[in-house]
């Protein structure tokens, strides 16, 4: 009998086992699924002058193109415009205060609370280089930002450089060739409609 019960146990081990050892490897098997590409994106800068394209740079400026696409996608940069143009030099936008008229005396002083460290980097301003507005602390970028409109080396690693035009520069030519009065300000509104952050395959 116990030869028996013996036998029987043995039986049932070895099929168990059996069955173990016939289950498909689900973890050996299952393939890995790969990681999705970060899609690149521009900006669409949409004035009264026409329409620019701008790439970014996060690898060399992380932090300002990350507050560049914040700002723009809560819709902080239209209805503002470029209030400081210096032809052969550069364009500068990006002022809130800019919205209003009646705050003509201010314009240039305006910008978020929040400040950005300075994200210095080897990528030379030359034109349609996209860099980061300042005071003369060095880590005091908001949300003004200026595109060159010809070389300037004297910025490189004083300025946040963080993207470049890719689109639209006769329209950089004519907001930075326009007639102007002091202190370096647009006679004709140089309106900036919209900045939107959309794919970079998206535009043609």
């Amino acid at each position: 009998m116990k030869k028996m019960l013996f036998a029987s146990m043995l039986a049932l081990l070895c099929g168990a086992a059996l069955v173990r050892a016939e289950e498909p490897k689900k973890d050996a098997t299952k393939k890995e699924e790969p990681a999705k590409a970060e899609v690149k994106e521009v900006a669409v800068i949409k004035t009264s002058e026409g329409t620019m394209v701008l790439e970014f740079w996060p690898e060399v400026a992380p932090n300002h193109v990350a507050n560049f696409k914040k700002l723009a996608k809560e819709g902080f940069y239209d209805g503002t415009c470029f209030h400081r143009v210096i032809a052969g030099f550069m364009i500068q936008g990006g002022d809130p205060l800019t919205k209003d008229e009646k705050m003509k005396g201010s314009w240039g002083t305006g910008g978020p609370k929040e400040k950005l460290k300075a994200e210095f980097n080897d990528r030379h301003h030359v034109r349609g280089v996209l860099s980061a507005a300042r005071s003369v602390d060095p880590n005091s970028a908001g949300s003004q930002f200026f595109i060159c409109h010809a070389e300037a080396p004297h910025l490189d690693r004083q300025y946040t450089a963080f993207g470049k035009l890719i689109k639209g520069e006769d329209v950089l030519d004519k907001i930075a060739t326009t007639p102007t009065e002091g202190p370096n300000r647009p006679v004709k509104r140089m309106n900036v409609e919209s900045i939107k952050i959309v794919p970079a395959d998206s535009v043609k």
